[in-house]
């Protein structure tokens, strides 16, 4: 447990930072050793953070769909070296300068496929939502541009959000299967991540367990929270406790324990950096399937923002330690950085 000490100084950085809540969860030797909260859920309310308190995932969201994906190909309905067009029924990845590239999913994870849009704003409430197709193509009401190729693929990274709505569109068109159901029966269900939702906009009935959003100033964003629409990208509804779950799914599959989500081998290949980041992000240097890597593969994890909201999941390959961190306000990063920092001086992490 982190001491009541280092409580403080969390609820400390809260208050510099103006952001309202926070809540993390910690794992060590293959099991989650701690969890905690600090803070409220939306300035101006008494309403504590609490462990089921549902917070936006972000980008995390993208290693849970890559994991899906990796199911998918474990069964045979996918391939991660083939083209994707060949699999696409609904919508295309256009030419490039007359030129058809050919862009795969072990790209498409690892950020390397050449393709356009980094990030999404979201929607406020009560907006219209585009299709995936429509934010595919960039056409109203989406509110970024059409994804498309313009670096080649295949030789360097460069993040893309659009690119993992490309496979999101996959996923639906290979199976069948509306996304949010899909995530459901591949990855939440089987791994008890009962508190965790691929749901745009977030139900009525779910609400009164959400984190409002917050701003720079720590005034709650309009409407409380942005929709996402690009469930794959940005999506995820979820608590630190089940991100660690993931987490340990992750590590469990690496080691080939028997009855784990993915085989040893395909887990081996999303811990195995594919393509470095040029320069270092969140501390990581390399690009796995659907996740960032540092010292050859055996950290990894990923970084979340969208509006209002900040997380970040770290996990270390071997020793079965890791934590989560999710927080409700705009300059969240600064406090999850610093967390991050006394949960490892407390456990004694590298």
């Amino acid at each position: 447990m982190l001491a009541d000490g280092l409580r403080s100084e969390i609820e400390r950085d809260l208050e510099e930072f103006k952001v309202p809540g926070i809540s993390w969860s910690v794992i060590g030797n293959g099991e989650i050793t701690d969890r905690g909260s600090a803070g409220v859920v939306e300035a101006g309310r008494a309403d504590p953070v609490t462990a089921g308190t549902l917070f936006q995932a972000c980008s995390i969201s993208k290693p849970v769909a890559v994991v899906a994906m990796l199911r998918l190909v474990d069964q045979g309905l996918l391939g991660l070296d083939e083209d994707v067009n060949g699999r696409l029924t609904s919508w295309q990845i256009p030419p490039t300068d007359e030129r058809q590239p050919v862009v795969t999913l072990r790209q498409l994870a690892s950020h390397s496929a050449g393709l356009t849009v980094h990030g999404f704003p979201g929607y406020r409430q009560g907006a219209e939502l585009p299709t995936p197709v429509q934010i595919l193509n960039g056409v109203p009401p989406a509110n970024t541009s059409e994804v498309r190729v313009d670096l080649v693929p295949g030789t360097q990274f460069r993040y893309s959000g659009g690119g993992t709505v490309v496979m999101q569109q996959l996923l639906e068109d290979v199976t069948g299967t509306p996304f949010r159901q899909l995530l459901r029966e591949l990855v939440l269900d089987p791994l008890g991540m009962s508190d965790s939702d691929f749901a745009q906009p977030l139900p009525a009935e779910l609400h009164g367990r959400a984190a409002t959003a917050h701003d720079e100033l720590g005034r709650p964003v309009d409407g409380r929270w942005h929709s996402y629409p690009e469930l794959a990208a940005a999506g995820l509804w979820t608590t630190p406790t089940d991100l660690v779950t993931f987490a340990l799914a992750v590590q469990s599959a690496y080691d080939g324990v028997e009855g784990a989500l993915i085989s040893q081998e395909l887990a081996r290949q999303q811990l195995t950096p594919h393509v470095p980041t040029v320069e270092r992000i969140d501390g990581m240097d390399a690009l796995g399937l659907g996740v960032f890597l540092a010292d050859g593969g055996k950290r990894f994890g990923h970084g979340g923002g969208n509006r209002g909201f900040k997380c970040h999941l770290l996990a270390y390959r071997d020793t079965g330690h890791g934590a989560a961190v999710m927080t409700n306000g705009h300059n969240g990063s600064s406090v999850v950085e610093r967390a991050f920092a006394r949960i490892a001086a407390s456990y004694g992490w590298e």
